[in-house]
Parts: structure tokens; sequence; C-alpha cells
């Protein structure tokens, strides 16, 4: 069957025949007449089967006779997404361009302004997003009460994404009278609600089972770990003959991350997500479409009805949630016919999501290895002896003030023996004698002698070892039981003996920490004192003159103080 034979118009005709389709696809062919002969379709096909030029050819046919009025659009077409709205209104372009129709595109990212003047005019189609088209609709910028062909497109996507409501609000402002295309990749139970609900005695098309992936396609999995992922994606890159690749991931944040990482490596990369204004997501598109961006890190917003015939691969970095959305994905590649390739990275996590995706296309996706590891990756992984081993030969070849730096941290279990070892050059300090208590650590008092007696320094890296261990030594030595150095604390001890009185005996420290301590202790240190005792200031036992107020004067009244009228403390 050629494009001849389903009724269209010669202009059309004409137009379709300069992009080089000779023949329709299944879908096309058994939509188009329906649509000519102003019939409701149901049209149920995968994505990559020619859908959009099923509805767009017989409505370029259609709208050639007769005229568009100001704000009252001739036909209205919903899509999810900007970027298939934005393909949706290059089709008109490409197959309109002998018929005279005025177009709008009434999506986000986009100034109201522009938009309004070209409704203003009058347009015969109108290209939208649910939530701008309601917003236009809201200030009363548009009109809808003369569509007469109403076009919902990826209607599962449109469930997908929560647009139902704002769906079933604007076929509320739509003249019952009106002719309704409804396409979707699959039927849900929600989905086959709406159908009753706007559809009337509708044409069912379904050329294929929904929900299937296309014969060209090539699948594989890929078991991987959540760590190795980007890894396992660079080997996946380097392995395959990739001419270019659609990067599927559940997240922005995973987006920005694997876009980081291929730019890293030199790769021409570019990402698309909803989060992105709209000049960028077309440049990024474009950028894409014409070879200049190779791989293209994407969410679920380039899975729907993107219209890149020439992808080789499509990479799954996270297995989707939905079953739907990896046919839907897969559907980027071997398009028109063409041979594609779509691998999965798939985690221990993703088993239960798997399975669904399984069940849903009716076979097991195959497994399938990479190539080995890169050396860099081995050597991460290399057992920790050999780590050890490398460190402690470098310790080995180190010049001395690395090898001291480098102990004094590793003995900081010991701070004062470590600093006494890290500083044998310096001279013996004089002692004086000084008051207070000889609690010096059996550590510190060794290692002060060490450094009286000149103990000199390692200066060669063969001493090195001897050090560390009698470093170590030190350290694991257990602590002596409390000595009094006569040499050291001789002074101390004597000023402390002048100072206390003699006939009081000198008390022992543990008996000392026996000793209850605060109130209530039973020290025999005399009768128990009250106040000052006898050691009140002189000034407190002065006589002091109040002042003596008479009955009859007021409480406000200055008193004078009078030697002879007053008394004392």
């Amino acid at each position: 069957m050629t494009f001849d034979e389903l009724g269209l118009g010669a202009e059309v005709l004409k137009a379709v025949a300069e992009t080089g389709y000779t023949e329709p696809t299944p879908i096309q062919a058994q939509a188009i007449p329906h649509v000519l002969n102003k019939r409701d379709v149901l049209g149920i096909a995968q994505t990559g089967t020619g859908k959009t030029a099923s509805f767009t050819l017989p409505m370029i046919d259609l709208l050639s006779r007769g005229r568009a009025k100001a704000r009252m659009p001739r036909s209205l077409i919903l899509e999810p997404t900007r970027e298939l709205a934005a393909q949706v209104a290059e089709n008109f372009e490409t197959y309109g361009k002998y018929n005279k129709l005025s177009m709008a595109l009434l999506i986000g990212g986009v100034s109201f302004g522009d938009q309004e003047k070209k409704l203003d005019r009058g347009v015969d189609v109108l290209i939208a997003t649910p939530g701008r088209l309601l917003d236009h609709c809201a200030r009363g910028k548009v009109l809808l009460t003369g569509v007469q062909i109403l076009v919902i497109d990826e209607a599962d996507r449109m469930l997908d994404m929560g647009f139902i409501p704002d769906i079933e609000e604007i076929c509320k402002k739509i003249p019952f009278t009106r002719q309704t295309l409804f396409f979707s990749a699959t039927m849900p139970p929600e989905i086959q609600r709406l159908t009753e609900t706007f559809l009337q005695n509708p044409e069912r098309v379904e050329v294929s089972r929904p929900a299937s992936a296309s014969a060209t396609i090539t699948q594989g999995l890929i078991k991987t770990t959540r760590e190795k992922k980007r890894d396992t994606l660079l080997e996946l890159l380097e392995g395959e003959d990739v001419k270019n690749a659609i990067i599927f991931c559940n997240r922005k944040r995973d987006i920005g991350a694997v876009h980081k990482t291929l730019e890293k490596h030199g790769l021409p990369v570019g990402s698309l997500h909803g989060d992105l204004d709209q000049s960028t997501r077309t440049k990024t598109l474009e950028g894409f479409r014409n070879g200049t961006i190779r791989l293209l890190v994407a969410s679920d917003v380039a899975a729907r009805g993107l219209d890149i015939p020439d992808v080789s691969h499509v990479i799954n970095f996270d297995v989707p949630t939905h079953a739907e959305d990896y046919v839907h994905r897969i559907g980027r590649t071997g398009r028109a016919g063409r041979l594609g390739f779509a691998f999965t990275l798939m985690t221990r996590e993703d088993g239960k999501y798997l399975a669904g995706i399984e069940k849903l296309i009716g076979n097991a996706i195959p497994e399938r290895g990479i190539k080995a590891a890169p050396a860099k990756a081995v050597s991460e992984d290399a057992p920790a002896e050999a780590v050890v081993s490398e460190v402690v030969a470098e310790v080995a070849v180190a010049p001395v003030a690395e090898v001291e730096a480098t102990e004094a941290v590793a003995v900081d279990a010991d701070a004062v023996a470590t600093e006494t070892e890290d500083r044998p050059a310096r001279k013996p300090r004089e002692r004086r004698a000084r008051g207070g208590r000889g609690r010096n650590k059996p550590a510190v008092a060794e290692a002060e002698a060490a450094v009286d007696a000149d103990a000199p320094q390692p200066e060669t890296p063969a001493d090195v070892p001897e050090f560390v261990a009698a470093a170590a030594e030190q350290v694991s030595k257990p602590r002596a039981p409390r000595e009094q150095n006569s040499d050291r604390n001789g002074g101390r001890d004597n000023n402390r003996d002048n100072n206390r009185n003699n006939n009081q005996p000198r008390r022992d420290r543990n008996d000392r920490n026996e000793r209850p301590r605060g109130r209530g202790r039973d020290d025999d240190d005399g009768p128990r004192v009250v106040g000052l005792g006898d050691h009140v200031p002189a000034f407190l036992l002065r006589a002091v003159k109040l002042p003596v107020r008479r009955p009859d004067e007021p409480e406000d009244a200055d008193i004078e103080i009078d030697e002879s009228e007053t008394e004392e403390a």
C-alpha cells in the first residue's frame, strides 16, 4: 500500500513524497482512512510506529478547507511534554508547507505575550500542554468552543504525569460534536475509562500488542553494583560501537552525576530533564540530532515520542520503576526498521522492577557481560597488606625529617615521651627547686634522664626501625607505682617540709584520698568555727551612730544626725 491509496489531498502527498516516505506504517494505513471519514479513533501502538503522522496528515487535509477566527482555534492537540509538542509542530510545518494553515504552540518556558499574539490572529492548529492551555483559558485569551478536532496523544503518559483532571476540564470546554482522536501505547484501566468518556463509537486501531518491544532491538542486561555503576557505564561505552546513545536515569541528581563523569572523560555529552528552560532543552536536542552531542543523559522526558531515527544505543542507567517506561525508553532506538541496542544496568535492589518488565514484554532480558575492569580499578581493590607493605617501604627510604614528622603523629598516644624523642638536640635545662607536688610520670622521668645523658639522635635511615621500636616499647610499658625522686624533687620536698608544721605528721596520698571531702569531715581541728571567729576586722567592731526619728515627724522628712540624739550599735 502507498500513500496515494489512503485518500489524502495532492498537497499533502507532495509534501510526503519530498520527505522520502513511500509506504505508510501499519498504524498510518489503518488510522488515516477513519480520520478522513471524521470518525473517532482509538489508536494503540508502541512508540516509534508513526502515530504522529497518522493524525497530522489527515488533519492537514481536513483543515485545508475553512478559515480560523481570532482566539478560536479549529483544532487542538494535547501533548504531555514540551518536546512532544514541539515535535508535532515540526510535523505540521513539514507536511503542511503547501497548505496555508496557521499554527500556535502553547508550552511552558515561553513568554505569554508571543503566544497571545498568535492566538489573536487566529490559528487553525493549536498544539499545547494541558497546564499552559488552562493558563491561557483563565486569562481569557483562548476560546475552545470552535474546536472541531481534538487529539489526545500519549494518553498513558498523561496519566503518569497527573494530567487527567486537566484533560477532563479541557474537554468540558470543547463542543460535544467534536471529532476525537485518542492515541496511547498502553491501555491501563484508567485509560480505558477515559476512552469510554471522551470517544463516541470509536474505531479501534491496534497494530501490535501493547507494550511490546520491537524485534529490531537487541536487548541486554548487565549486572553491577550501585558503587560501580558509572565505571560499568564507561566500560560499556568503550566496548561498544556507539554512534550515539541516550542514557536514561530515574532521578535528576543522577543525571547531573553521570553527565559530569562523562564530561570529565572528554565525551561529547548533554543532559535533558524537566527543570531545564525551554531554550536549553531545544538547543540540547538539536545538538543531539546534528551529532555535536553524541551522548544524551536524560530523564523520561526523552522517553516518549521523540523522533530521532538514527539512535544506535539506549542505555538504562537505572531500571525504570514502571514497566511501561522500559518499552518507551528502548523504543528510541531501532526505529524505522533500523537495528538498535538497548542495555540495562541492574543492581541487586532492582530485582522486583526487572520482574515486572519481563512480565510485561513477555520474555526474559538476556544477561550480557562486558570486558574486564581497567587496571586502575583493580589496584583500588588491592589487599590491605600490600598497601601496608608499600607504606613501610616508603618510610624506610624517607628522609629523616619526614620520618620524625610521621613518628610524632603515630606515637601521639604518649605526647610527652614523643616530644622528648623528637627534640634530642635540645640542651638539658637547669634544675631549680620549686614547690608543688612531684606527679611526673615514669615515662617523663626516663625521657628527661635520656636528655640529660645527651643521647644521640639517629642520623641515618638505618636507625629508624630501632627508634620506632623503642618508642612503641615506651608507650606499651605499664605504669610503675609512684616513687619519690630524691634528686629531682629534693628542693620541693624540703620547702614543703619547712612550710608544714613539724609536729603534724605527713599524710600519705592514699590516706588523703580515703578522707571524706567537703562538709562533715571528721578531722580533729579543734572546735567548730562560727562566723569569722576571732578574725573579725576592726572596722566591723567600730561604733556606728544611727539617726533617731521623733514620733511627730513625717516619714518623708529629712533627718539630721545629732550627736546628742544618737545611740551606739
